[in-house]
């Protein structure tokens, strides 16, 4: 069985998990409003892995991550860097939508974490840009890097580097693509920003 497949295999597993997690307290908005877990999307042989923060409701709608109006910015920012959306892989900390759009919770990103490792693990990126500050401060926390952490105003754009089970990867911090269709001055910030991830 090639590596493909292997990943393939252990994401769709990883999946089925995700369907029937009724221990968190979000499962039963979903079922209420018919919404999707969201696991992620891209190539699991992605180098680079970007990390948000949790669904919105387009998400939710489809089962698929960064496919609102964030997502859209997400992939104006990838061509501006000629880097095309299906060579990533993209998710989430928090795998299903909090309600009214809302923050995810410091109690759901414990609970969803697991999956995120999982996945890490299992693609195994040499990049992970981190897109807001909740998946910023997630992975550096998780990874080692805590005593680095600065706030994301100042983090952005940075590279760090730390070693995860299957060797070294470099950790990127970014704004979410979301701040830069409130704010416009933080469009030009992250398109330079994604100018780091080209090299």
């Amino acid at each position: 069985m090639n590596e493909e497949s292997t990943k393939k295999e252990q994401l769709e597993r990883l999946e089925k998990k995700l369907l029937n997690f009724k221990k968190s307290p979000l499962y039963q908005y979903r079922v209420e409003n018919g919404f999707l877990p969201v696991l992620g999307e891209g190539d699991f042989q992605a180098k680079i892995m970007f990390i948000g923060e949790a669904p919105g409701k387009k998400e939710a709608q489809t089962g698929k991550p960064f496919c609102g109006a964030s997502g859209k910015m997400l992939d104006s920012l990838l061509e501006s860097v000629k880097i095309s959306r299906k060579n990533v892989y993209i998710t989430n900390i928090v795998k299903d939508r909090p309600q009214d759009n809302r923050d995810p919770s410091k109690e759901e990103i414990e609970l969803y974490s697991h999956f995120l490792d999982e996945q890490i693990e299992i693609i195994q990126p040499k990049i992970i840009a981190t897109l807001g500050r909740f998946s910023m401060g997630y992975i550096m926390t998780h990874y080692g890097l805590e005593k680095e952490i600065e706030p994301i105003s100042d983090a952005h754009g940075k590279s760090y580097e730390t070693k995860f089970s299957y060797g070294k990867v470099k950790i990127i911090p970014l704004y979410h693509p979301a701040a830069a269709m409130y704010n416009g001055g933080l469009r030009e910030t992250l398109k330079e920003d994604f100018k780091i991830l080209k090299k």
